[in-house]
């Protein structure tokens, strides 16, 4: 199972009169760490865009558990947590420069025609992306046994 790591600052852009980082940013920051995961992939959404298939987010969960604040160095860790041929699901733990955990999250993308917007298999329009996600998921006995706890 491959997980990207990413570093980022806590811009003060990014927080609020406390100086804690606004809720909607961590969103911002599962992008960053999504994105860089695809790259080490050795892929890029802006192929796939150019194919004429966008990756909406159908579904998005984020567990705030300690604030991270203006001036930290945080840590963005991304996975496939799930996957199955048309739905992928990321994982996202975000931990701040003392190594406590800020967030854990996931977000869930089905990929579509860009003009109709209709599902697409990737598994079949992208065989090399659908081949890498399958080695690099999360082991399916790893998912099912944090279901049943």
């Amino acid at each position: 199972m491959l997980i990207s790591t990413e570093e980022v600052t806590v811009r003060y852009a990014e927080t609020d009169q406390m100086g804690v980082v606004y809720h909607a940013n961590y969103l911002v920051w599962c992008e960053i760490g999504r994105t860089s995961l695809i790259k080490e992939l050795g892929f890029h959404y802006a192929d796939m865009e150019k194919s004429g298939v966008l990756a909406p987010v159908t579904n998005v969960n984020v567990d705030y558990k300690h604030p991270a604040r203006y001036g930290e160095n945080i840590v963005i860790h991304t996975w496939i947590e799930k996957y199955n041929g048309f739905r992928v699901t990321y994982g996202y733990e975000i931990v701040n420069e003392a190594g406590r955990v800020c967030s854990k999250a996931t977000s869930e993308h089905v990929c579509v025609d860009a003009e109709t917007f209709r599902p697409v298999s990737i598994k079949k329009q992208f065989p090399d992306w659908h081949e890498a996600y399958e080695m690099n998921k999360k082991p399916e006995e790893t998912v099912a046994n944090q279901t049943q706890t």
